[in-house]
């Protein structure tokens, strides 16, 4: 299975989606921020990135984008419950597999996260 960094400033929302992948039988490393994410993404390899758009420090489309430069063979799903966030993640649309609204259920972030990793 696939190992996924999710990055989400949320803890419940975090733990929640890191969990629902595990059941998939994917590997998650989480991270409270897109700084730390940066960090992460440079420590080791990842198949996904799963990142909030809006985050404190470094937000959701400067990860994206550094990610997409340093480590284009890690795919990128972006997470966003606003509308202006998902408009400005306009310009990474060749770079990122997709975005997905919040509030989300269960089974939409494992069908989305599956698309993405198949994509």
């Amino acid at each position: 299975m696939a190992r996924i960094l999710i990055t989400e400033d949320e803890a419940s929302l975090r733990m929640f989606v890191a969990r629902a992948l595990r059941l998939d039988g994917h590997e998650t490393v989480e991270a409270c921020d897109g700084a730390e994410g940066l960090e992460l993404l440079s420590e080791s390899h990842y198949d996904l990135l799963l990142s909030d758009v809006r985050m404190p420090i470094m937000d959701g489309i400067a990860l994206a984008h550094a990610t997409a430069h340093d480590h284009p063979r890690t795919k990128i799903l972006l997470m966003t419950g606003f509308a202006e966030q998902r408009e400005r993640a306009d310009d990474l649309m060749e770079k990122i597999v997709d975005v997905v609204s919040k509030p989300f259920a269960l089974p939409d972030i494992r069908k989305a996260v599956a698309r993405a990793l198949a994509a």
